[in-house]
């Protein structure tokens, strides 16, 4: 993203590439999820409770990456 930046590596060196360590995270973070996730998936069991009378039977949970909004602005 910023590779011919220098103003980028300047701040790599001081403060250490941030960014390369929270997508790591995230990324370890996702696969726990997901094999925690693995036994209710695969016997078909649902994370919400069940549907009452006159209530429709909702869909099952389903895993989805997606990006976060951005954040506030800090001034």
């Amino acid at each position: 993203m910023f590779q011919d930046s220098p103003i980028y590596d300047r701040l790599i060196a001081e403060r250490g590439d941030i960014p390369l360590q929270v997508r790591r995270e995230a990324e370890r973070v996702s696969r726990e999820v997901e094999f925690a996730m693995q036994p209710l998936l695969q016997s078909g069991q649902s994370l919400l409770p069940p549907a009452g009378p006159g209530r429709p039977t909702p869909p099952a949970p389903t895993w989805q990456r997606s990006a976060l909004p951005p954040g506030p602005q800090q001034r």
